[in-house]
């Protein structure tokens, strides 16, 4: 059972509120795109259509804005069947409930549960790539579940085997070096691999070096949460000592960070993921995304947990726009603790969708609505109530107004996986009711 995946080897959008956004983001009023067997082929005002072409399918897009698929760089899917589960928890109390309690207590089907209906969520809503940093691997069961729902949704993904964080016995080697064989042998695959260990904030020096190496030596890109302490007060000086500081590396959080750290991180070719209504729920610090700008790091914004916070890239752009407009000394004068730089929409939008892309690397993939890129999209209707009229600043109407309702339509590769306002999910009913009764034996209801 899978996902209904409607697909023609041609596809025109005709006449569609375009919004590309790369280099920069830019509206494109009466466009058409152009699809290719899954790719990009054309983008611009009435392009040439053959009334005698069968194989070509038009979506009348008049009414439609048409953005690149959104990019969640930081999600942990599993905890799908966890919603709301901590909302009123502290980081600690998030720490002792769901990573200390609920997450020992997962079996593989319920991982299977968590990142399918995770992954389904993230399709409604527009998201079209998530990186799914899967910290609950107590087994290569519990690898190959995560996995296989990842593919059953049709999502893009980059899975990001993850350590348990109490329980060190699950920190095997030769498990990863069995997930990258047995479910990842092609690098072009939709769905693919990094290491999401727990990093040199956490752990001590020598589990550090031995993460890092087994992940060089296994082709991976790392994604690591970072802040100061408890074990390395300066975690990106720490690799860098060690000789492990790599480009291409994803850093997630941070808000306890000091610049000269940050510094570092752009000079060696990393990347962040940011994620503010977590951040901001769970007071990890003040607001990232000003200081990050400031730095020149390339930025991506990410759901995190679902237990706690929206699980929609609309409520992350909102709470990173609204953020970014803190002033961390309290004078007002915008120097403060948030890098003295307020971000504008269209920042957030770049963030949401091609710096995210970039942040994952496969920003020559997707991320935006170059011609030969995977043809990944989100229509939104322009006609809700809440966004019209758009014509204003749609770029600023997506991202202070819009919502998961407004979602249309979503390629993912050219092939829809919603249509209509309607998800394409042959047995979402199926993973519904698996969701509830994994809730119900996790002990995770409040009822």
């Amino acid at each position: 059972m899978g996902n209904e995946r409607h697909h023609t080897p041609r596809l025109l959008l005709r006449g569609g509120l375009v919004i590309d956004t790369a280099p920069h983001p830019v509206v494109h009023p009466h466009t058409d795109v152009l699809v290719e067997e899954g790719r990009i082929a054309a983008v611009g005002p009435d392009l040439p259509l053959d009334d005698s072409d069968t194989g070509l399918e038009v979506i009348d897009a008049r009414s439609l804005v048409v953005l690149p698929g959104f990019v969640d760089a930081h999600r942990h899917l599993w905890q799908g069947v966890l919603r709301s589960a901590a909302v009123d928890a502290s980081l600690d109390g998030y720490f002792s409930r769901v990573l200390g309690d609920l997450a020992g207590r997962f079996t593989p089907a319920d991982v299977h549960t968590g990142n399918l209906l995770g992954a389904l969520e993230c399709l409604d809503s527009g998201i079209t790539t998530v990186q799914d940093f899967s910290h609950v691997q107590y087994s290569p069961e519990h690898t190959a579940a995560a996995v296989e729902a990842l593919g059953k949704a049709g999502i893009r993904a980059v899975f990001g085997y993850g350590y348990p964080v109490f329980d060190e016995s699950a920190r095997q080697a030769d498990w990863v070096r069995k997930a990258r064989t047995a479910h990842f042998p092609s690098r072009d695959a939709r769905v693919t691999m990094a290491l999401a260990p727990v990093g040199p904030s956490f752990t001590p020096p020598e589990a550090v070096r031995e993460d890092w190496l087994l992940a060089r030596e296994l082709g991976l890109p790392v994604a690591v949460h970072v802040s100061a302490g408890p074990v390395a007060m300066r975690p990106v000086t720490a690799l860098r000592e060690q000789g492990l500081l790599t480009a291409g590396t994803l850093y997630v959080h941070g808000n306890s960070l000091p610049d000269s750290e940050l510094r570092l991180i752009a000079e060696s070719g990393g990347a962040m993921a940011i994620t503010p209504a977590i951040e901001a729920s769970m007071r990890f610090g003040a607001p990232m995304a000003g200081r990050l700008r400031r730095a020149g790091i390339t930025t991506g914004l990410g759901a995190d947990a679902v237990t706690s916070a929206p699980g929609d890239m609309f409520s992350q752009m909102r709470a990173a726009l609204m953020s970014s407009h803190f002033d961390g000394d309290g004078d007002g004068d915008g120097d403060g603790d948030n890098g003295g730089f307020a971000l504008k929409a269209a920042d957030v939008l770049r963030m949401a969708t091609t710096e995210g892309a970039t942040a994952l690397g496969l920003g020559e993939e997707v991320g935006s609505l170059g011609v030969g890129k995977r043809a990944d999209l989100v229509l939104l209707r322009a006609d809700a109530l809440n966004l019209a009229p758009v014509a204003h600043d749609p770029i600023g109407a997506v991202v202070t107004a819009a919502h998961p309702g407004n979602v249309d339509t979503v390629l993912v590769d050219g092939r829809a996986v919603k249509r209509d306002g309607r998800l394409l999910y042959e047995n979402l009913g199926g993973v519904l009711a698996e969701a509830h009764r994994a809730t119900e034996r996790l002990g995770a209801s409040s009822s």
